[in-house]
């Protein structure tokens, strides 16, 4: 029963997608080999059943490990052991997030001499080192705007000295590695620590770990792109062809990728045993489910980024590729804009990190901020992202002028923003860059740039350097986005607050008005005698006093 409803879940995320890819690959431009329909199909259908097993084995044994060890650290009195272990999880975690594999291959495609494991530790590596971080603020109380403020002013300086063929691929990496696996581990350490070994011991500290940890994999992808250049005598080398199609066959595919998926899952359950002999010790029965549950995760997995390098992958890249045909019109590729606005709008709304995300905001705002509103506000944003990358691609600009006004802007934004929504803005720029971003857009870009480049003649970039960031644009987004409705809630609250003071003081106006008024008639009224005085002004006072709380309670339930 939970397997088919996870199917129905992830069958309506991917169900815009799939409406793009029949209305453009049907009508707009028909395949020309028939047997590439048969392609599109296989590719769908294993994002889709990959992407269902894959979950449902989350939940059986990666997510419940996550939070055993989360809890489990709390007990390690020692800020260092927990720091260590920290950044030992968030290691091990990142390696086998799916959108990160994806990109990995996308990476070695183009460059023959990216290493596909090498990349994923030192992007999983990066990670771990800043989840430490993240686990040091909290220890140690730091203020997490200034914190913020550092890394990201450390970022666009060390930017300067980075190989342009790595920079939109290093802020691509930061999005990729915060996705199903990774999140619910860093989430679950940060709740441990803040609840144990906060100085506020609250779990409002858990919300910043995810953005800082998303820094880690930018500034490791910068130091890695450095290396390579002095390693090759100054140059980087040229990018290759990227061509998903001239994969094989889906069988294929998928047992190529049987010993990659295998050592990203193995390291996780080889940690988790020593935390089971002792210090979790759970029963047999559900240590012994929890470990079986690793299969599901293993072959969705499995088939689900068999599909993408079948399928998906050679979806994104011919929808890029056709818009700048040369037996089109030149206009034609101007639509490519409105394509990818309406891509980022409908990948947005049907992410389940967004929803996540939505009903948090609008648990922590009592309702003054609806989920609905959040996930239409980051669907436009994202959205107008999208829309912002494949101009970028057409035109050939440089990231960095785009993503620097952004990061700035967002960075400006944190000193009229509480730090409860700074958190919570940071943590959601590393989580809207989901699986189906990297199955879908990033082919789509990189197709795209690689049609650019074919048509530029000598002005044209590197496929390396004009063709990632999609996700780098997708993820700086959330972070103004969810700002300003922190900027707006505050608004609202002190407003809310004003009111009701102002209220509360009327109100006592008139209780004392009132009471004096009786006071007034009390003592004009002959029948009533000192000794009853008393009593009968008491009485007054009671009555008005329970009017008064009565309004009140009114009003509380108009502003809450």
């Amino acid at each position: 029963m939970k397997t088919l409803r996870t199917l129905k879940e992830v069958f309506l995320s991917s169900l815009p997608l799939a409406i793009i890819i029949i209305v453009i690959c049907v009508f707009v431009a028909p395949l020309e080999n028939p047997s590439d329909y048969i392609k599109l199909i296989a590719g769908y259908a294993g994002v889709v059943f990959g992407q269902t097993f894959f979950l449902v084995g989350l939940d059986s044994s990666i997510l419940p490990v996550g939070k055993l060890v989360g809890s489990s650290l709390a007990k390690f009195n020692k800020g260092i052991f927990v720091i260590l272990f920290g950044i030992l999880f968030g290691i091990l975690a990142t390696v086998a997030e799916p959108a990160l594999a994806v990109l990995a291959r996308q990476t070695h495609m183009i460059m023959n001499g990216v290493h596909e494991t090498v990349f994923v530790w030192i992007l999983s590596t990066g990670v771990g080192i800043f989840v430490g971080l993240a686990l040091y603020r909290v220890v140690k109380d730091m203020n997490i705007k200034i914190v913020f403020a550092v890394l990201y002013a450390l970022v666009f300086l060390i930017v300067i000295f980075v190989p342009e063929e790595f920079v939109a691929l290093a802020f691509d990496g930061s999005g990729a590695t915060t996705g199903d696996i990774s999140v619910p581990f860093i989430l679950a350490l940060g709740m441990g620590i803040s609840a144990t070994m906060s100085k506020h011991k609250t779990n409002d500290d858990t919300f910043g770990i995810i953005g800082i940890a998303s820094v880690g994999p930018i500034l490791a992808v910068f130091i890695y792109g450095i290396i390579t250049k002095l390693s090759n005598g100054g140059e980087i080398p040229p990018a290759g062809v990227y061509d998903p199609s001239a994969a094989e066959s889906f069988l294929s595919i998928t047992l190529s990728n049987v010993k990659g998926v295998a050592l990203a899952l193995i390291p996780i359950v080889i940690v988790f045993l020593p935390f089971q002999l002792f210090i979790v010790k759970l029963p047999k029965r559900q240590f012994t489910r929890i470990i079986l549950g690793i299969a599901p995760v293993y072959i969705g997995l499995l088939i689900f980024l068999s599909g993408i390098d079948y399928g998906f992958a050679f979806a994104g890249k011919y929808i890029g590729e056709i818009f700048l045909d040369a037996s089109r019109p030149e206009w034609f590729k101007w639509l490519l804009l409105p394509l990818g606005f309406v891509l980022g709008v409908a990948i947005t709304l049907s992410e389940p990190a967004v929803t996540v995300l939505g009903e948090q905001l609008e648990e922590i705002t009592n309702g003054h901020i609806k989920k609905l509103t959040i996930r239409i506000t980051l669907a436009i944003g994202i959205g107008f992202a999208s829309l912002l990358s494949m101009a970028k691609i057409l035109t050939q600009i440089n990231i960095l002028w785009f993503l620097v006004p952004l990061y700035a802007l967002a960075l400006l934004m944190m000193l009229f923003t509480s730090s409860l929504f700074v958190g919570l803005a940071f943590d959601s720029g590393g989580v809207t860059g989901g699986a189906l971003t990297s199955a879908f857009l990033t082919p789509l870009t990189l197709g795209t740039a690689q049609a650019v480049a074919s048509t530029a003649g000598s002005k044209a970039q590197s496929v390396l350097t004009n063709g990632f960031g999609i996700i780098a644009f997708i993820s700086v987004t959330p972070l103004i986005a969810v700002q300003a409705l922190g900027i707006i809630y505050d608004r609202k609250v002190k407003q809310a607050q004003k009111a009701y003071a102002e209220y509360e003081n009327a109100e006592y106006e008139e209780l004392f008005s009132y009471a004096a008024q009786m006071d007034t008639e009390a003592d004009m009224e002959p029948q009533i005698n000192m000794e009853n005085k008393a009593d009968y002004m008491e009485g007054i006072y009671n009555a008005a006093e329970c009017e008064l709380e009565q309004s009140s309670d009114a009003k509380e339930v108009k502003y809450d």
